[in-house]
């Protein structure tokens, strides 16, 4: 579909724009009308992480006028293996702060503008309202899905990536021309269906692939050259090579793009919307859950209970609470594990963080398991509290 270029035309170029653009110039479809759209544009990536580092880079590479940052989140080591934008000396400081250094650095004509903030209902349609596209690099639902209907609110192009272990997805969803995000996805899925990358993992290299996808769409709709993915997803299969283009329709019923009456105002609270712990679990886990200190003082006290960490084989090999076992979470929900389980002795449940033990924990009171807790914090809290000379991954 091609749609005229959302940005005007900004001031003429200089001396040493001219150079400094010179590959862009010389493209007969882009040439000086694009690249003064370029640096008239304002553009907000939501994180600054995996795909908000190559995004953001080429961007402001690409000469994009105004770059807007919005992350609340400091530098971990783990984020090196695939956040190219952060390097060993950031550990530690801001995303934002990092990442302007680092745009500085490559393109000091570009203003960047930073959010230190944690986005939600409260701040994104005045931090939204203030740009002429959002470009999404988060890794969670409840904000897709908040970025989506302001997006859809103020009548911005929302350019949307995803990514998980060896697979990608990108498109541009926007209104005014075709499906928001809720078309594509009218419903979150359950609760721990879908793990984070935290979770599962990430090939660091993906994150290029996509994000760059998502730098070009931003481009192409800045300065209205080429077919923009508005309509279409694009699938990227990084372990086949493959490239897959699906056309994606406007949902008729879609709640705040289609439908009547259309929602017109955000939601109160996309977190409970996303179900990141479902209700059932809520209720199982409540008053069974137990802390790293008590954890330790049983271990300590030669009591007699189960500890089954639920994580996957590859999270086992990197580090392990001393005396755990290990059930992959999969075991609960298709059954397999309730019969490896002794019903005579205390079951103690841990994961990484706490989510996935609790959604195990609900299968097995719901299986009629009577003496079962999880560890409300995971190992990561174990090594935090107990072993700090443990690997954190």
């Amino acid at each position: 579909m091609k749609i005229p270029p959302l940005v005007a035309l900004g001031q003429e170029l200089s001396v040493d724009q001219l150079r400094r653009y010179s590959r862009h110039l010389v493209i007969p479809e882009f040439g000086m009308a694009g690249q003064r759209r370029l640096m008239n544009a304002r553009v907000l990536c939501v994180g600054a992480g995996g795909l908000g580092s190559p995004a953001l880079l080429y961007l402001a590479a690409a000469g994009v006028g105004t770059l807007g940052i919005v992350d609340f989140d400091a530098v971990d080591e783990s984020n090196l293996q695939r956040q190219i934008i952060h390097g060993q000396s950031d550990i530690g400081r801001s995303k934002t702060e990092s990442a302007k250094e680092k745009i500085a650095e490559i393109n000091p004509n570009v203003n960047v503008e930073l959010h230190n903030a944690r986005l939600d209902v409260s701040n994104v349609m005045e931090i939204f309202s203030q740009y002429d596209l959002i470009v999404d690099g988060t890794d969670n639902f409840a904000t897709r899905y908040l970025v989506n209907d302001a997006c859809v609110l103020l009548k911005k192009p929302y350019v949307w990536g995803s990514i998980y272990r060896f697979d990608g997805q990108a498109s541009v969803f926007w209104a005014e021309y075709g499906p928001c995000y809720r078309c594509l996805h009218p419903e979150p899925p359950s609760s721990g269906m879908v793990p984070s990358c935290a979770e599962g993992g990430v090939l660091g290299v993906l994150c290029a692939s996509i994000g760059a996808i998502q730098a070009t769409e931003a481009i192409k709709l800045i300065t209205g050259i080429g077919e923009p993915l508005i309509g279409s997803l694009m699938i990227y299969d990084a372990l086949e090579m493959s490239y897959q283009k699906i056309k994606i329709g406007k949902d008729p019923d879609c709640s705040i793009c289609s439908a009547s009456p259309l929602q017109t105002e955000l939601l109160e609270d996309y977190e409970t919307f996303c179900g990141a712990i479902s209700d059932e679990t809520q209720v199982a886990s409540l008053g069974s859950s137990i802390t790293v200190a008590e954890l330790k003082a049983k271990m300590d006290g030669n009591e007699k209970f189960l500890l089954v960490d639920v994580r996957e084989p590859s999270e086992w090999e990197i580090v392990r609470i001393p005396g755990s076992i290990l059930i992959p979470k999969e075991g609960f929900l298709n059954g397999s594990a309730l019969g490896e389980l002794p019903r005579d002795i205390p079951i103690i449940l841990h994961c990484k963080s706490g989510r996935r033990s609790a959604d195990c924990l609900t299968v097995l009171i719901n299986a009629g398991f009577s003496d079962v807790t999880h560890l409300d914090s995971g190992i990561v809290g174990w090594i935090q509290q107990i072993d700090p000379s443990l690997p954190v991954y």
